[in-house]
């Protein structure tokens, strides 16, 4: 099974705002990049599941409609980037040094006022997968998952077999592309290339 994990393209807010789960749009045009995506994937009847913010959705519906060859789009809140909880929206700078520093040196269990930590969000996705990719019944030999860059290091860490302090050494650029592989019986997951930006 090949799984395309893609970040969505890039949003209209500018740089140093903290956002998560806030439902921001994507920075306009980005109807060619959409094309050059698809046409870098190109699997035929791929089952396409989406984060339902809709700066990953309006993606995923391109995949959907385009030549209609795929089939519905599955939004599943697992796929969600994670929550900053009261931070959403704020200037970095504008949080808390002793709350940002203490997150810092531990996101992976500490979390923002309201918020999640890095594990709840890794906890998520892996439920996502058990629940969808592991266990379920779809027979699909190409997944196409459209979310978030938090999301796809997460999934990383797991197939790399990395520790999750380490996940942001990988970078995952808006709209760039990540091709995993899983044998399903015996749950061995390899990489294809991670963070292809096509142009």
């Amino acid at each position: 099974m090949e799984i395309y994990l893609i970040r969505h393209t890039e949003t209209i807010l500018p740089k140093g705002i903290c956002y998560g789960q806030t439902d921001v749009s994507l920075q306009e045009p980005f109807l060619d990049q959409f094309s050059k995506i698809i046409s870098h994937v190109s699997p035929s009847n791929a089952l396409v599941y989406s984060s339902p913010l809709k700066r990953c959705a309006l993606l995923a519906d391109a995949f959907s409609s385009y030549n209609g060859q795929y089939s519905q789009v599955i939004t599943d809140n697992r796929l969600m980037e994670i929550n900053f909880g009261s931070w959403e929206m704020k200037q970095w700078d504008e949080i808390s040094q002793q709350e940002l520093n203490k997150w810092m040196a531990d996101f992976v269990n500490e979390k923002p006022l309201g918020g999640e930590c890095f594990r709840d969000m890794d906890q998520r996705v892996k439920g996502f997968f058990d629940e969808k990719i592991f266990s379920g019944t779809e027979e699909n030999n190409t997944i196409v998952i459209v979310t978030h860059a938090g999301v796809i290091r997460s999934i990383l860490c797991q197939v790399l077999e990395i520790p999750l302090q380490n996940a942001f050494s990988i970078q995952i650029d808006y709209g760039s592309i990540t091709k995993i592989r899983i044998d399903k019986k015996s749950c061995f997951q390899s990489i294809g290339y991670i963070n292809q930006v096509v142009r």
